[in-house]
């Protein structure tokens, strides 16, 4: 057997496409155009790469794009006073601080100071106190992009076995609740799981969110099973992912590849997420008017 892959680039695609045209349609209806602002500490290239590539994908779909560059050298209060800025700044949707900051800047804290409802990377403790409880709100991208890969396979979630490895609050943790949601039966694994192998073994979902190359093989993954790749790992062999792929490839029903997989969806729910936040913005202006 061998598995199918999933495109994450061809459906990220659709997703983008998709997301145009709703803001077309938002705006035809007299909403106002969203915004998105990204705020990037420093010159840090992967990071300026993604930015970039944040910027050019709002402009394709129709949102405004603000970017904002401070030099490595930025004090902490001035990225806060920024932050505080563009909360009030009604043209702005969404505010994206970059991630990683550098070291002499606190991003875990900055994140806090983002408004809950302008959080499109969700987060904020209020964004994932709303995951937490199943309340609307804005989610992370990168789990809500395994979540669309899902749904667009058609993998049935409820009442699967889901193992989730790696506990992070960027991925694993959230991706866990969005399980749950979906009723799925979900195991977090991380470092202190006892027998990996065997907890792995048991899933017919397994979401690899660990960060080291390669370290589940394809004798830990029962035949059949979905397997989700969210690991990018700059090695000597280019970018691997979390799980050995040509030994799953072989084991797993579904896999996604790395690159090419989970990675193009974060930016595509990013804008989801943009439209979504001058929607909820819009409908709370209009309800306090």
């Amino acid at each position: 057997m061998s598995a199918r892959l999933i495109d994450g680039a061809a459906i990220a695609k659709q997703v983008r496409a998709e997301v145009a045209e709703q803001v077309s349609a938002w705006m035809a209806d007299g909403g106002p155009r969203p915004g998105l602002a990204t705020v990037l500490v420093g010159d840090d290239p992967a990071s300026a790469v993604y930015v970039g590539g944040k910027q050019k994908a709002c402009q394709e779909a129709g949102i405004e794009g603000f970017d904002h560059r401070l030099p490595a050298d930025a004090e902490q209060e001035q990225v806060e006073q920024l932050l505080l800025e563009l909360n009030s700044d009604e043209r702005v949707s969404g505010i994206l601080l970059q991630l990683p900051t550098p070291r002499h800047i606190d991003g875990s804290a900055l994140t806090t100071s983002i408004r809950p409802d302008k959080d499109v990377d969700g987060l904020t403790p209020a964004s994932a106190g709303l995951l937490a409880k199943g309340a609307a709100g804005l989610r992370p991208c990168t789990p809500a992009g395994v979540m669309e890969l899902l749904r667009r396979h058609d993998v049935e979630l409820s009442g699967a076995e889901a193992v989730v490895i790696g506990r992070s609050e960027l991925v694993g943790r959230p991706l866990a609740a969005l399980l749950l949601q979906q009723d799925a039966t979900v195991t977090v694994c991380h470092s202190r799981t006892r027998d990996l192998p065997e907890v792995v073994g048991r899933a017919d979902v397994v979401i690899a969110a660990v960060g080291r190359p390669r370290m589940v093989p394809g004798s830990w993954i029962k035949p059949g099973a979905t397997v989700i790749d969210v690991g990018i790992n700059r090695t000597e062999d280019g970018l691997v992912g979390d799980v050995e792929f040509d030994s799953v490839k072989e084991r797993a029903g579904l896999l996604t590849p790395v690159p090419g997989g989970v990675g193009p969806m974060t930016i595509a729910m990013l804008l989801g997420n943009t439209l979504a936040a001058a929607r909820m913005q819009h409908a709370a202006t209009a309800q306090h008017a």
